[in-house]
């Protein structure tokens, strides 16, 4: 039999996961959007400004297995943060060593700081409150 507490969502799991879906929304707005915007109205083409990944999928994968707990969650939440964060990290030791400040530059370094701050709270829960991210019971 389980207990009522093993079947409700931790409220922090539900913070982290909500977080990911607002960053993948600001994310999409940042990368694409803006730029489509921007690219048509000033005459030059709709991709010109546009940095293209896949990296809002994962994320909202992400906060999708926060949410429901499938069986991996906690081995998606610690892999997708460690890779995120090396990759961040290296992005952020190239770009400072000589860094373009221009608003496209600058938008993807703020979003950048927001997306690595969400993966060091993920992988901290993941490493030392590893039970929110059990797989919920039936």
């Amino acid at each position: 039999m389980t207990s009522p507490s093993e079947n409700v969502r931790s409220p922090w799991t539900r913070f982290l996961a909500h977080l990911f879906v607002i960053l993948v929304a600001w994310t999409v707005f940042i990368k694409y959007l803006f730029p489509i915007v921007f690219a048509l109205a000033t005459n030059e083409a709709w991709a010109t400004y546009i940095y293209w990944d896949l990296w809002p999928v994962a994320h909202l994968w992400l906060a999708w297995a926060l949410l429901a707990r499938p069986w991996y969650a906690r081995m998606l939440a610690i892999g997708m943060s460690v890779v995120e964060i090396l990759i961040i990290t290296t992005l952020f030791i190239w770009f400072l060593a000589e860094p373009e400040w221009s608003i496209w530059r600058t938008n993807w370094f703020v979003n950048k700081v927001f997306v690595l701050s969400a993966f060091v709270l993920v992988l901290g829960t993941a490493l030392f409150r590893p039970e929110t991210l059990k797989m919920r019971s039936s």
